[in-house]
């Protein structure tokens, strides 16, 4: 009896305690402050690191389930949650279809692009048979990608925001310290040649 009391005691001081099964169910329990190991959900290329880290799980020849469940431990919030969800639906046995598939309307309206063309990815080679992996490595190029150019195209927007303060506190000093003296100077020498 106090072996099994000693056990419990251990599994309990061990074992996840409710904050953490919350936080897995999808519940979150300090709001604005991620699970430890988790990269920000905004992030999109923690997702393209964690598609990579699932394409090259599924090239290795692991299961789809464990590869997902792999990949779910370091994988963003939003995205670790549906991973997470598809690995234990599937190990369980269900339908790929319904396993892969968004979990709620509540959670489907949180789904990024990326998130939603995995979960498509994978119900598409679930029902054809194609190649995961392949494709799960090209939609993390495809977002590193898109990541690529929304940053391009916010440096590009920041630099004209900037310019645009620097032009009006420049264009005052131009104003003043060029053409104004060339200005009195031209008239200057207009008054006194007797033209006016």
């Amino acid at each position: 009896m106090s072996i099994a009391a000693v056990l419990l005691a251990v599994a309990v001081v061990v074992g996840a305690g409710p904050s953490r099964v919350r936080a897995r169910a999808g519940k979150v329990v300090a709001p604005g402050r991620p699970p430890r190991g988790h990269a920000p959900a905004s992030d999109p290329l923690a997702v393209a690191s964690s598609l990579d880290v699932l394409a090259v799980c599924l090239g290795a020849g692991m299961a789809v389930s464990t590869a997902a469940a792999a990949t779910a431990e370091s994988a963003p919030p939003r995205l670790a949650t549906l991973l997470r969800r598809a690995a234990d639906l599937l190990t369980l046995g269900a339908d790929p279809a319904v396993a892969w598939s968004a979990p709620s309307q509540s959670l489907a309206g949180s789904i990024d692009a990326p998130t939603d063309a995995l979960l498509r990815l994978a119900r598409r080679s679930a029902s054809s048979g194609a190649a995961l992996a392949d494709a799960v490595a090209e939609l993390a190029a495809q977002v590193r990608h898109d990541a690529a150019q929304a940053a391009t195209a916010a440096a590009e927007r920041a630099a004209v925001l900037i310019a645009a303060p620097l032009g009006l506190c420049f264009l005052p000093a131009f104003v003043c310290l060029g053409i104004v003296p060339v200005v009195a100077g031209l008239a200057g020498t207009v008054w006194q040649s007797g033209v006016l």
